[in-house]
């Protein structure tokens, strides 16, 4: 398993053209894998062998613009286009990318990690629904209200083998936080309608109830649009003070 970071310039043409539509990211990324997938127009499957999982967001120290991609094959980013990253830093390579195997198989059960998730917290219309309407039944929606994002994440930790400890929207969970950002929206092509995803990332402690399905969990991603940026599961270990280490 293989973790890179790339840091994008946000002066490029490319990049500000991906970043308004997370079809042409998805594109962008996949280039790094075997094409065979992607020349036969089967992207998602493409993203599967390869268990590509990603993230976009704005670094929260340095503000620069960065994206996160967990895969189960390495990658070759010497495709990008030539302005693609930037070059504003030399304390990092760019692009990074390191081995993630050994750290994820030295997680055990009852282990409190820190994490983030982008999510595309979502809900099904029933097709025994009658208070919606008709031409809805059966369809996902997008959960709005910050209260039932967290009761989302909560399921979803349930079915993937961990427990929140702290969120910082909700008085059981107090130290997480559950930003709903702008819209993702990507392009199907002409006479098309666009794809629009809520989007909300979540921030905070988890501790691990069920090692085998968090792992699972760890390599499939956890809710929809996974192909468009959502799912990925980063966790890190969670700093002592130094009274403590010492």
């Amino acid at each position: 398993m293989y973790m890179s970071l790339l840091v994008l310039n946000p002066r490029s043409r490319a990049v500000r053209r991906d970043l308004s539509d997370c079809r042409g990211l998805h594109r962008t990324l996949l280039n790094a894998f075997p094409s065979t997938k992607i020349q036969s127009g089967q992207g998602g499957g493409a993203r599967l062998e390869f268990g590509i999982l990603y993230r976009a967001e704005s670094d929260p120290r340095t503000g620069r613009i960065q994206v996160l991609i967990q895969s189960s094959h390495q990658p070759d980013w010497s495709g990008l286009p030539n302005d693609y990253l930037s070059d504003d830093f030399t304390t990092i390579d760019n692009p990074a990318m390191k081995r993630i195997d050994q750290s994820y198989k030295s997680l055990s059960a009852g282990q409190r990690l820190r994490f983030r998730l982008r999510a595309n917290p979502t809900r099904r219309i029933s097709d025994k629904c009658t208070t919606e309407n008709s031409g809805g039944k059966g369809k996902r929606v997008e959960i709005h209200q910050p209260e039932k994002q967290v009761e989302w994440l909560k399921r979803k930790g349930e079915q993937h083998g961990f427990k929140l400890i702290s969120l910082n929207t909700s008085p059981d969970v107090p130290n997480l936080i559950a930003r709903t950002e702008d819209k993702t929206v990507g392009s199907r092509g002409a006479n098309n309608p666009s794809m629009i995803f809520g989007s909300v990332t979540f921030e905070g402690v988890l501790e691990i109830s069920d090692l085998e399905k968090f792992t699972v969990a760890l390599g499939d991603g956890i809710g929809s649009g996974k192909a468009f940026g959502f799912g990925l599961l980063s966790i890190a270990p969670i700093q002592q003070p130094k009274e403590q280490e010492e």
